[in-house]
This record gives C-alpha cells, sequence and structure tokens, in this order.
C-alpha cells in the first residue's frame, strides 16, 4: 500500500498521531519539499521523532520518473509532503499512477495553509475563488517575464466578489529563495501596469507568514502599505479579499491589526442581511 501522509503547517510536531503510526509501520519512507516546506524543523529532527530513515525525492523522481512507485507493490511505503497530502495536483497524479499499477493507497490528512488563513485572518472560507500562484520572474531571450496568469485569476475573482489566495513561489536553484509577501505585491502591481490597468494599489490585501508557529504574523493593509511591511522570515502567503462581509472587515481588524481606513470603505452592505 501506498500512504499519502500530510506533514501539516510547522514542524515536526504537526503530523497526526495517524500518520506517525503510519511512517513508524511503513517499510520505506519518502518525502518531498519542493511543494512547501516545514520552516520550523529539519529532516534530522523529522527522523529522530519518527525514528525512520525518510528518503526526500527530487521534482524529477516525483513527477517524471517515480519509480519507487514500484515498491509499493509488495511494501508498505508512506509519501511524506508538507500541509495536506492532496492538495497538490502533482500528489493527485501519484494517487492515480499508483491505483492504475494496481497499488492499494490510502490518505491521511493534515492542516493545510487552505484552511488556516480563514481561522488565521478571520475571511470567510466559503468565498475564497480560484487559488493561484505568484511566480519568481524568470528571463528568456534577454527579456524578463513575468507571467500574467495571477493577475488574470484575480480579477475573475473579483468580478465574482470572491477572496483570491494567492500562493507565493518557492525556487529551489540556483539558490534556495522564498518569496515574500512584500516581492508577491509588487509583481501583482506590476502585471496590473503590464495589463493598462489600475485600481489594484487602494485595494485590501492580508499577508500571513508562519501559519502554525508561535510566532506567525497576520497583517492586513492597503497593498500599497502592506508592500512596505515586515512579516518576517518565510513562508508566506498573500490573499487579496473580496468586498467584506461586516463580521470580516471586524476580524481584519482585531486579529490582522488592520487600520479602518483600509476596510471602512470594503464593507459589501448587500452581506449585512
Amino acid at each position: 500500500m501506498l500512504h499519502f501522509v500530510g506533514l501539516g503547517l510547522y514542524d515536526e510536531r504537526d503530523i497526526s498521531l495517524k500518520g506517525l503510526e503510519a511512517v513508524r509501520a511503513a517499510d520505506c519512507i519518502y518525502a518531498e519539499f519542493y511543494t512547501s516546506r516545514l520552516m520550523g524543523t529539519t529532516l534530522e529532527k523529522m527522523e529522530a521523532l519518527y525514528g525512520r530513515k525518510i528518503h526526500p525525492l527530487s521534482r524529477q523522481e516525483v513527477e517524471v520518473d517515480p519509480s519507487w512507485l514500484e515498491e509499493g507493490r509488495n511494501k508498505d511505503i508512506v509519501f511524506l509532503s508538507g500541509g495536506d497530502a492532496m492538495v497538490s495536483t502533482t500528489h493527485l497524479d501519484l494517487r492515480l499512477r499508483a491505483i492504475k499499477m494496481g497499488i492499494e493507497t490510502c490518505v491521511i490528512h493534515s492542516s493545510s495553509i487552505v484552511t488556516a488563513v480563514s481561522g488565521l485572518c478571520g475571511l470567510q472560507n466559503y468565498r475564497f475563488g480560484r487559488s493561484t500562484t505568484i511566480p519568481f520572474p524568470y528571463v528568456s531571450r534577454g527579456r524578463r517575464i513575468i507571467p500574467q496568469t495571477p493577475y488574470q485569476v484575480l480579477r475573475e475573482n473579483q468580478e465574482r466578489n470572491l477572496h483570491t489566495m494567492l500562493f507565493l513561489d518557492i525556487q529551489k536553484e540556483p539558490v534556495e529563495r522564498y518569496m515574500t509577501a512584500n516581492e508577491g505585491t509588487a509583481l501583482l502591481m506590476e502585471m496590473e501596469a503590464n495589463a493598462g490597468e489600475s485600481g489594484l494599489m487602494e485595494a485590501i490585501a492580508v499577508g500571513i507568514a508562519r501559519a502554525g508557529a508561535p510566532d506567525a504574523s497576520v497583517k492586513a493593509d492597503l497593498l500599497f502599505r502592506l508592500q512596505g511591511y515586515d512579516l518576517g522570515g518565510p513562508l508566506h502567503i498573500l490573499i487579496i479579499p473580496a468586498r467584506l462581509h461586516f463580521m470580516e472587515a471586524e476580524a481584519l481588524r482585531i486579529l490582522a491589526d488592520a487600520p479602518a481606513d483600509a476596510v471602512q470603505c470594503e464593507v459589501d452592505v448587500d452581506t449585512k442581511r
């Protein structure tokens, strides 16, 4: 059997008891840390707590040539990943491959940034639209390229009065980098300029850093001011809310230290009933 086990948000202790039992009973444990990272721990700390050797996999070994899946034909193997085990489509692809190979699969869920965001800042979870990732710019044929997809997703959600969750890129090579909310807001404004549009600068935005950690940081403000706010170390995530329900506005003031001028004009009166 192949067990997909989510590791949770921050450190080695976020794994569920059921997940820990699966790890300790498995014949072999694999993990990927490129879609998400547990910033409060190390591989060595995880191995010490779990009592097992963990074999990290590269993107190539997960997405292109997952030959290690063959072991699932006659062994119990565990595949570990940050957050929830099935939020990433990459993991769904692995599960489908395994099933087609005749390997039984099992999913052991855990906490995820997708659900933690609502609890941390008070935005209502059912009002989120399609999420997207802001990638680092890259150079092609001497030109700096910024994909416009994140901005397009944001605009589509705004038209539907839905909140937008923007994941921020993790770059492994040539050096490890974690995009900050500051960089994400700057790139969004650059995308808006490239689209020949305006107005985003005055929109409210929420930055969250180190969800699940004792020193998690949550800050809401107008986007141009949030760009200059220091949320501290990674991982960061950025949210652009839709028009706010009055309870969401109050939550952002209390939980995310939003200044009055950032939320007072954003309340959606249609949602007050």
